[in-house]
């Protein structure tokens, strides 16, 4: 492979993980253009690292080097674990681990050179990320109930009144 095309895999992969990163900076999410840029360059990276030891090794050993791409995709998990976060009755982040993941895949398809998967992906992606939000809260039709507690403070209170309201189904927005 030559020089100027694994740079222009590892641009090209900066430009599509910023595409769908711009998406999620615009919603204020926490993984956002640079980090989405970071996870597609160093996934590109990590499969360019893959394809160029498998040419070394090839027909020498038995080794597989693609496994390291390969650990690309149980590693991001890290990562966007880290983006999920459970407040009270709300889990949040799993949109954005999501992403990241897709990133991921995405550097790893840049990397390998699969420019036409790596863009439609990237263009499916920024159209679900940016269309779908619009079409939940188009489609949500939950009522909004404001609800204001007033109480004497005891202990144990408060977990009396959140199992009154998991009772209840309610939740928090």
């Amino acid at each position: 492979m030559q020089e100027w095309e694994i740079c222009l895999r590892l641009v090209l992969s900066c430009v599509m993980g910023g595409i769908i990163g711009y998406e999620r900076q615009m919603r204020h999410k926490s993984a956002g253009l640079r980090t989405n840029m970071l996870v597609a360059l160093g996934s590109c990276l990590i499969m360019l690292l893959s394809q160029a030891l498998y040419d070394h090794v090839e027909g020498k050993t038995n080794a597989d080097p693609a496994r390291l791409a390969a650990q690309v995709v149980s590693g991001i998990g890290f990562l966007g674990a880290g983006a999920i976060m459970k407040e009270g009755l709300t889990v949040t982040g799993l949109t954005t681990a999501a992403t990241l993941w897709v990133v991921a895949g995405v550097g790893l398809a840049v990397g390998a050179g699969f420019y036409l998967s790596a863009s439609v992906t990237t263009g499916i992606v920024f159209l679900i990320l940016g269309n779908l939000s619009r079409l939940d809260a188009w489609v949500d039709h939950d009522h909004v109930l404001s609800l204001s507690i007033h109480t004497v403070d005891r202990p144990g209170q408060i977990m009396r009144i959140s199992a009154c309201i998991e009772d209840l189904r309610l939740r928090s927005r």
